[in-house]
């Protein structure tokens, strides 16, 4: 069961950092990514699928059908946890502006 809780938190993690790179990109908008500040749109989609396809595979290595209610837990803290620390940098990046 340890191994659903790190990897469902690591899945949520990627997927949910996957989301706002993809979602940007898909806009036609630059973004941050590890590539550089300002990302183009085109990098971002990228870096958003990348994410997609690797939480998707963490997802598979773990045996979440073996525990339900953990892995969904673990997920879903992932992607909260992730979606603090992207509103903590984001917000600190819009006030240097």
């Amino acid at each position: 069961m340890t191994s659903v809780l790190i990897l469902g938190f690591i899945a949520g993690l990627l997927g949910g950092n996957g989301l706002p790179h993809f979602v940007k990109g898909i806009t036609g908008q630059k973004y941050h990514s590890p590539f550089g500040k300002e990302s183009s749109a085109a990098v971002n989609v990228i870096w958003g699928w990348i994410n997609f396809v690797v939480a998707v595979l963490v997802w598979h290595i773990a045996p979440m059908r073996q525990h339900p209610r953990a892995a969904f837990l673990a997920v879903s803290l992932g992607v909260l946890a992730i979606g603090l620390i992207l509103a903590n940098t984001r917000s600190k990046h819009q006030h240097n502006k």
